[in-house]
């Protein structure tokens, strides 16, 4: 098997990682798309975050994290403020400022070289290499996901509309 040059495997894994970043901000919309501006607002109690509040944290993570880490923009986020907010940001502005964020991530992780990857550098005053800053980053988003998916099923129950349901027995449909 002929060998692959290591900046060409960067570029495909960083594509790779905005690819997943894009499909986690097609599930968030989806959501989204089925709440009222109350629901985006809502929590259990003080102790749990809002999807509101989440969406706001995505968008600081991987400022901070791919924008700011990797990609060498300064970093000015506000941690605290991400989950202190509570004015009512529409859903739509919020879609759009994390739409954008996703956008600059995915150009920065298309971008990497294999040298970036193994750069170690200072984040969020951690030293990690760039390719354990990309993999944390990616699934810390994905978590989250999952969890604005769990909190709409929550406020929906039924009402709920699956993003995805398998069409063909080969999908995982039933026969």
């Amino acid at each position: 098997m002929p060998s692959i040059p290591s900046d060409e495997l960067a570029a495909a894994i960083g594509r790779d990682a905005g690819h997943e970043l894009a499909d986690a901000m097609k599930r968030i919309h989806h959501c989204v798309d089925q709440l009222t501006g109350e629901q985006l607002w809502w929590r259990e109690d003080e102790s749990q975050n809002s999807i509101a509040n989440l969406l706001l944290h995505l968008a600081g993570n991987l400022r901070q994290w791919i924008i700011s880490g990797l990609g060498g923009v300064e970093d000015t986020r506000n941690r605290p403020a991400e989950f202190a907010e509570r004015k009512p940001i529409g859903g739509d502005e919020l879609l759009r400022q994390l739409d954008e964020v996703v956008q600059e991530a995915r150009e920065v992780l298309a971008n990497m070289t294999a040298a970036e990857f193994l750069r170690v550098r200072k984040i969020q005053g951690f030293d990690v290499r760039g390719s354990r800053a990309m993999l944390g980053t990616v699934s810390h988003f994905q978590g989250h996901t999952q969890e604005i998916i769990h909190i709409t099923r929550h406020l929906l129950g039924e009402r709920y509309q699956f993003y995805w349901q398998p069409q063909t027995p080969e999908q995982g449909a039933a026969e």
